[in-house]
Parts: structure tokens; sequence; C-alpha cells
């Protein structure tokens, strides 16, 4: 059976119930042992009124006239409202544990689809959406979304308690019963204004989460220039702004439910009212007996409950209709990355060949055009251009983070695209500049759960000369990095994030600056490692490399000079120095800076010394 389908248009509360059956569909078996548990309770709350009846007639009436009472006749009494209350109490947390089950178990499996989707969906899309809507999307949206689950089963069980109270109603005296349902067009006509009032107010409120959202993530992943730069009252007056914002909406909301809610609560009282006064006439006429008019309306004070879990589920389908647009925006959108089905059998080093490669990230503005050139297995090549020339966006696009708009990559001669799923992760490693650690420990950064030995970690530590200061540490493998590896230093964390990839054996590994946090010793140590670890007898590695120290691309075998989009020129580094005079400047302007910044440390370091022989000096003084 098909899920429902929720109409994109129309009134909230028709596309509202179109989400609650989506909500029955997913959980079918949950809501209705939730259902039959409010129904219980819905009846034993009737069984109340038939009980006390009983009980006037047969125990505290016969009491009064002889004076006395039985024992049996108190036991049964007592019996009677104890069962009703145990049964009531079953219902009462049968439909509780139910509705908090439905609830959540929705939650869960739209968080995991939302999560899903945000996988599957590529990097264009996400360069779209900010990260505090795609957090909003995944748990105020979807909370929202199912709200009035946790008041549903109680609103649908105690239809039933509605049903038997109205039926005995009209056949105790229909003209109250039907002065009395007077109530019920009130109840719709205010829905109706509650809903056209509060739909746009929650729409607000939504968006506003998604905005707090927005600038508390950027807050937070920026707080090192926050700090360093002084901004925490300029970025406390930004975080304000939307925040106050939010509380202005939710005040709105609020205060819409606020007004709807007592309406909900007194139409019942008004019908109680009305029976009461219509009944006073009625027995004064002798048209109807006072019994029948206090069974009207103590029967009517039965229903005021069913109709105030109707306006309970009522009142939130607006948040709920809201929820769900959002949740839809995201598992619906398309772009997703098709796959093919076929595999890369090989062993040995990857070969890899791009073609022709266009890709841009605006229409109209390419950031690579026409890129041709081949890595022969086992080769090392760098690539090697000017800032903005597209040397990063070359790495998403042979990692298939992208697909090219034009052209093709291939490794093996086979094109990525027609690869299957997760079969390009199991051959080629990225090794970005900024490196990304988790909250774990070392050996779990490293291998991400993966089967891999501690022999395996330690040695794709040494190539990335990591295992020295991992040996230091007091925990070793087991020490906890904190959040992005707050815990170690910029090199610290490109050396983990090398040996995660190393360890994985990658056919082709592709370097984006990955050594830019290293000092030149530490740096050379580890292109010496690489080299001897991936061009060894059996050249099981194919290495692409984004350099910019000539130490880094003395490691090529061949350089590719990209410029402007294009492959430049390519050659050896020594070809491209004779022969290119922009390559010989773009690399002599990078020697000359990492000179400079190796020259400041250096000093810095001096000075350092020298003020601690003058305190030395000084305090032997």
């Amino acid at each position: 059976m098909p899920q429902p389908k929720v109409p994109s248009k129309g009134s909230v509360t028709r596309r509202g119930f179109a989400v609650l059956r989506v909500a029955i569909w997913e959980e079918p078996w949950v809501f209705a042992l939730s259902v039959l548990a409010s129904m219980l309770y819905g009846a034993m709350t009737v069984a109340d009124g038939w009980a006390l009846g009983w009980a006037t007639d047969h125990v505290i009436r016969p009491a009064l006239e002889r004076g006395d009472t039985t024992f049996g006749a108190i036991a049964s009494m007592v019996s009677l409202f104890l069962g009703i209350a145990v049964l009531r109490a079953i219902g009462v947390v049968g439909r509780r544990i139910g509705a908090g089950v439905m609830q959540f178990r929705l939650q869960a499996t739209y968080r995991e689809r939302v999560t899903r989707q945000y996988l599957k969906l590529p990097l264009e899309w996400h360069h779209k959406h900010p990260t505090g809507e795609l957090l909003s999307n995944a748990n105020a949206d979807v909370e929202s979304t199912w709200y009035p689950i946790a008041p549903l089963p109680m609103a649908v069980g105690v239809i039933a308690m509605l049903a038997f109270a109205t039926v005995a109603m009209f056949a105790a005296d229909p003209w109250l019963a039907a002065v009395g349902c007077l109530v019920f067009p009130l109840v719709f006509v205010a829905n109706v204004i509650f809903q056209r009032t509060l739909q746009p107010l929650a729409t607000r409120a939504q968006e506003l989460r998604a905005d707090v959202s927005e600038v508390a993530h950027e807050s937070f992943d920026g707080a090192l220039v926050v700090k360093t730069l002084g901004r925490e009252a300029a970025e406390t007056e930004r975080f304000r702004a939307p925040t106050y914002e939010l509380r202005d909406a939710n005040i709105a909301v609020n205060k819409a439910r606020g007004a709807f809610d007592p309406v909900i609560e007194g139409l019942p009282r008004i019908g109680v009212l009305a029976v009461l006064l219509v009944g006073v006439g009625r027995v004064s006429s002798g048209a109807a007996d006072a019994g029948d008019v206090v069974q009207v309306a103590f029967l009517f004070t039965l229903i005021g409950f069913p109709i105030r879990a109707l306006g309970w589920v009522l009142g939130e389908l607006p948040r709920s209709v809201v929820g769900w647009d959002r949740v839809q925006r995201v598992i619906t959108a398309e772009g997703g990355m098709e796959y093919g089905a076929e595999k890369l059998t090989h062993s040995s080093a990857a070969r890899l060949e791009v073609s022709d490669v266009r890709f841009g990230y605006l229409p109209d503005r390419d950031v690579l055009a026409g890129v041709d050139f081949t890595v022969e297995p086992g080769r090392t090549v760098a690539v090697v251009g000017p800032t903005g020339a597209g040397k990063s966006t070359m790495t998403t696009l042979l990692t298939r983070l992208v697909d090219p708009e034009e052209g093709s990559v291939k490794v093996d001669d086979h094109d990525l695209r027609s690869l299957a799923r997760d079969e390009l992760a199991g051959s080629v490693a990225l090794v970005a500049q900024t490196a990304f650690l988790f909250d774990d420990t070392i050996r779990g950064n490293i291998t991400l759960g993966g089967d891999y030995t501690d022999a395996d970690v330690w040695d794709s530590l040494r190539i990335a000369q990591g295992d020295g200061f991992v040996k230091s540490l007091s925990h070793g493998l087991d020490t906890k990095v904190g959040e992005r590896g707050t815990t170690l230093s910029g090199g610290q964390r490109q050396r983990i994030a090398l040996a995660r990839a190393l360890v994985r054996r990658p056919r082709l590994l592709i370097l984006d600056d990955a050594t830019s946090a290293v000092d030149p010793q530490v740096e050379a140590r580890i292109l010496a490692g690489l080299r001897t670890a991936v061009q060894g007898a059996e050249a099981a590695t194919t290495v692409l490399v984004i350099a910019y120290r000539k130490a880094t691309i003395a490691l090529a075998d061949e350089v590719l000079f990209l410029d402007e989009g294009r492959i430049a020129d390519q050659g050896s580094h020594l070809e491209l120095q004779a022969r290119s005079a922009a390559y010989r400047d773009l690399v002599d302007a990078y020697e000359k800076d990492a000179a400079r910044r190796e020259e400041e440390a250096a000093l810095e370091a001096d000075m350092d010394r020298d003020l601690d022989t003058y305190d030395a000096e000084g305090a032997s003084a």
C-alpha cells in the first residue's frame, strides 16, 4: 500500500489531517493499540456515570431509606468503582505510552530519512543551503511535524466516548441534547479562524529557528576568528537580532494558541449552561423530568473532554504542516548522484584519466575549462597553480564529490559515474588541506570503524611522521582528540588525516596541500616516507598532490601547471622552470614566502631564548 499523499495546497486542516494519515500509515499497529487503550479510557469514563446511577439506586438510596446497609452492598459498590478506575488507569497508561512510542519512532524515522538525503545530495545542493537550516530541518522541523501525535490517539479514542454520551443524551431528552449540541458548529468556526491566524505565525517561527541555528553554528564554528579579532560583542549582537525575532514570533504563536484554548475549554460549559436554562423551562412546563435535565447536563460535561482533545490536535496542525513542508523540501530534493554497477577489479596502482572536463559553481563562470591530463599507474604528479586556478575543485571532481558538467573522469578506464556506490571510496583517498577530526580517539579517527589492526595504524602513522607524538601521549592511540581535534596542533591533525588515508592502502592518493601545517623538516620526512611507501617495488599507489613548496613538488615525476582553469603547461619541475616564466615566478614566490615565514619563526625563537637567558641571569644576580 503506497504512502498517502499530502496535498501541496488547500486548507491547513485538510493538509494537517493528510499528515496525520501518513503517521497512521507509518505506525499502524502502535496507533491501533493506542486508540484501543484510549477507547477503553473513554468507555470507563462514561461507565462512571452509569456506576454513579447504579450506586445511587441500589446502595445509597436504600441505605438512606432503611437507615442502614449491608457489607455486601458496600463491597459491591467499592468493587465496581475500583474496577472502573483500574481499567481507566490501564487505558491512560496504554494511551500515553503508545502515543509517545509512535511520536518518537516517527521522529527517528524522519530524522534518518533527512540525514540519508543529506548524504545523497551533491555538494552543489549543500552549497546553496546554510548549515543552520539543515540542522533545523533534521531537528526542529521533524519534531514540529509530529507534535500532534501525542494527543492524536486520545482524540480518536474518545470519539467513542463522545458517541456514547451523545446517544445517551438524545435518549434522555432529544430537545435538550439538540440545544447542547449547537456548540459543535461553534467549535468548527473557532478552529477555522484559529488555523488561518496561526499558520503564517507558525511558518515565520519555524524559519526563524533555522536562522538562529545558522548564526549559532557559524559563531561556534568561527570561535577562533571571533576570539582573536575581539568580535565577541559584535557576534553577540548579531545573535541577538534573530533570537529576539524568534522570541517575538513564538510569543505571537502562543498568544494565538492562548486565545484559542480558552474558547475550546469554554464552549462545552456554554453548552451545559444552555441545557440548564432550557431544561428549567421544560421542567416547569412538564415536558421533561428534573432527572433528565441532570443526566443530559452531566453527560455534556463528559463531552467537553473529547472536544478539548480534538482541540489539542487541531491546535497543533498548523505547526505540523509547516514542519512537514520544510522536511519534504529536503526529502524530495533532486540532484542526487546516480550510480552504475561497474567494479574496479585491479589491485595495483590506479590509472587516472581526465578528459576535457568543464565545471563551474555559477552559471557562465567556469572554474575548470577543458582540463585534459592522464596519470599512469604508480606515477606521482604534482598540480601547481595560483590561488583560484581550480586546484581544490579538481580534487572534488577526482573523488566524485561533484560531477563535471562536460567531459569525464576515469579510473582504470571506468567513468566515475558508471561505478557502483562506494566503489570509488575503496580505491581512492583524499587528504584535504583542512584536516577534519571527529571527537573520538586517535585510533577511531584513523580507522573510522574499519577492520584495521593496531599494527596497520602504527604503520600508517610512521609514514605520516605521526607515530612519535602519538607515542608521547599518555593514552597513545586511545587519546581523545576533542571536537574537530582541538587538543592537537594543525600539523598533528594533518598527520592523523594522512595516516587515515594511508591505512586504507589507496590505489589513488590525492593530497590537497596536505602537509602545509607542518614544518619543512617534518614535511621532508613525510614525503620521503611516502615515496618509499607508494613507489616501492610493486608501485601500489598513484599519487596526485596539490603542491606549493618545492620540496613537495620534488616528489613528483611530472608537474601540471594549472592556470585560469586550464592546464597551461606540463612536464618535470626543471623543464617547467626553464620554459615557463609564469610557473617559475609562482614557485619562486611561494618559496620566498615560505622562507620569510621560516625566518620570522626562527627570529621569534631566538628572542624567546634571549629572554629566557636574561631572566636566568637576573635571577642568579
